[in-house]
Parts: C-alpha cells; structure tokens; sequence
C-alpha cells in the first residue's frame, strides 16, 4: 500500500496523524482513499467541481505529478506520496 506524507497545516484535519496509509493503483484513487479516511480534507485538497486544487501539490518521490500523468499516475505497492501546498507570499 502506499503512503501519503500530510503537511502541518493539514494534520487538523487527520487527528494530527504525519502519515496515513491508502490503497489504489493511481495517485487519484489513493487521494480519494485517503479523503474517505479522512473526509475534512475534501475541501483542502479538492474544489466544488471535484479537481484538485491549483495550490495543492502532489509529489511522487522527488517527481510532481501534474508533470507526470496528474492524477493518473501510476503507484507501485511501496510509493510515497507527499502533499505539498502552494506557499504564497515575499517581497514584490
């Protein structure tokens, strides 16, 4: 199975949990794994039209997926998931 790395901002919303195990194939079925567990995150990671939030990023190892297959993206049994989100902000 895979595992899903959950940032600081998000662990509210998984009962303070760093990492959660999920199943499926793809990157899209273990996000839906993961906000069947845990279904607060729905609205963190996903907007009204059911897409992944711009200011959500998915990484696969060291690989983001939108550069991959997006939310198609393959899994094997031992992959790592990582949610990274968007960090706005500096000098302009």
């Amino acid at each position: 199975m895979a595992t899903i790395h959950i940032p600081t901002p998000l662990r509210a919303y998984t009962n303070g949990e760093t990492q959660i195990t999920v199943s499926g194939t793809t990157v899209g079925a273990a996000l839906q794994d993961l906000t069947s567990q845990h279904t607060q995150l729905q609205q963190h990671l996903y907007s009204e039209k059911g897409e992944l939030r711009a200011f959500v990023n998915i990484f696969l190892d060291s690989d983001d997926v939108r550069n991959l297959k997006g939310e198609d993206t393959p899994l094997e049994e031992n992959s790592r998931l990582r949610i990274v989100p968007s960090v706005a902000g500096g000098l302009q």
